[in-house]
């Protein structure tokens, strides 16, 4: 069988199903075989591997999954899509969830599948617009999926990997390398999809620690105070704290000067263990 993920593969599917690209969705269809394989290529995949996708689309990039993977649990958002797969693939070795993934648990799904696996990864291009809500639920929720490889916005994978005292340094890359080793596998030019996105794009690999070396007293309290020290890039972490706790800024150098930091620096300067070491400090003197 020819492959979907061609230019005038996707092109007759589109018309035979007179599927219409929704925007609201964030429809961008892969059609390189060259990069989809390279794509299945990147994470462990093997016959006693589930894959979780989300977002399959018109099925391009599940094709290769179903070849090489032990089983597919898709999500797939758009009710329209979830038809076309549902006719296009008559494989006993896929699951199709018409759902909104985030608000899926997804754990609890993987354990009604009621298959013997030895590992969990996840391989999707994800919509852009919820790229960042989808990975932190996936980090913060999930006990059973180790491996990410997912297609972002190439923006949104530099910040993702990016390291401290970098313009792409944000709250965002704290959270992300606080649970995960990152890094980009590749970029891919937006010439490749059906349609064309206005921006390139990247696959990001996220292995989700197994440890993580030093952990918090709180994570919401790690978390807040991450988002809260990125509020206004420009301002010192000082300037940003006081804005959000009311503590007094004379008190919070203080703080800062304590734990060996300059009391004038920027977030973007302090490494994930600086912020943990913080957000322990700050929350010691109920500082929430």
């Amino acid at each position: 069988m020819k492959k979907i993920g061609t230019i005038n593969k996707t092109k007759e599917a589109i018309e035979k199903n007179k599927f219409h690209i929704k925007k609201k969705f964030g429809q961008n269809f892969l059609v390189d075989q060259n990069i989809l394989q390279k794509i299945v290529e990147i994470p462990t995949i093997n016959k006693d591997t589930l894959v979780i996708e989300i977002g399959p689309g018109l099925g391009s990039l599940t094709e290769y999954l179903l070849e090489k993977s032990l089983h597919v649990l898709a999500y797939e958002i758009d009710s329209e899509l979830v038809r076309i797969l549902s006719e296009t693939f008559q494989e006993d070795n896929l699951s199709i969830i018409g759902e909104d993934f985030l608000k899926r648990d997804v754990d609890n799904d993987i354990k009604t599948l009621n298959i013997k696996y030895k590992s969990v990864v996840v391989v999707a291009n994800l919509p852009y617009y919820i790229t960042t809500p989808i990975i932190l639920k996936i980090i913060e929720e999930s006990k059973l999926i180790k491996e990410l490889v997912v297609m972002t916005q190439l923006e949104v994978a530099r910040r993702l990997t990016s390291k401290p005292s970098t313009k792409d340094y944000n709250s965002l890359s704290v959270a992300i390398q606080y649970k995960t080793k990152a890094e980009i596998a590749m970029k891919v030019p937006k010439n490749v999809f059906i349609p064309a996105p206005n921006v390139d794009s990247a696959i990001v690999k996220l292995e989700i620690l197994d440890d993580v070396l030093l952990k918090p007293k709180s994570e919401e309290h790690f978390y807040n105070l991450v988002r809260s020290s990125f509020k206004q890039r420009r301002k010192t972490l000082v300037n940003n704290l006081h804005v959000r706790y009311g503590e007094e800024k004379i008190n919070l150098i203080s703080y800062l000067e304590n734990l060996d930091l300059n009391g004038q620096i920027r977030a973007e300067n302090l490494s994930v263990r600086d912020f943990i070491r913080l957000s322990d400090y700050l929350y010691s003197k109920s500082i929430k």
